[in-house]
């Protein structure tokens, strides 16, 4: 069985940082792509950030690059959302997922497990 665990969110102002951790239980997890996705009130949930097996590919969504930069670190079974330059649209809940693939892929029913999440809230 997969266990994935979301830490680090909180309230945070406007232009603030915030980093996010995902840690993993389980046998596969170092040569799986993995993923953020973040959930609004009233809103679809909606791809973050996906980061390859080896780190060495990462895809973000229009609306968050070049502010946040995803990372991983296979030796300790987790995952990070750096998280910078923050806005309040920023808001919702954040996920970690697992792929079922070692590609990045920014398709929600590519992942097969998902952590309970963590709310990350951007006051204006």
């Amino acid at each position: 069985q997969v266990q994935l665990v979301e830490s680090g969110g909180g309230l945070v102002q406007a232009g603030g940082s915030l980093r996010l951790s995902c840690a993993a239980s389980g046998r596969t997890f170092s040569n799986l792509a993995m993923g953020w996705f973040r959930q609004a009130p009233g809103k679809e949930r909606e791809f973050v950030a996906a980061i390859s097996w080896s780190g060495s590919s990462k895809y973000y969504a229009d609306s968050v690059k070049g502010r946040f930069t995803v990372s991983r670190d296979n030796a300790k079974n987790t995952v990070g959302l750096q998280m910078n330059s923050l806005k309040p649209e920023d808001t919702a809940v954040y996920y970690c997922a697992r792929d079922r693939d070692s590609f990045v892929s920014s398709s929600r029913e590519a992942y097969d497990y998902w952590g309970q999440g963590t709310q990350v809230t951007v006051s204006s």
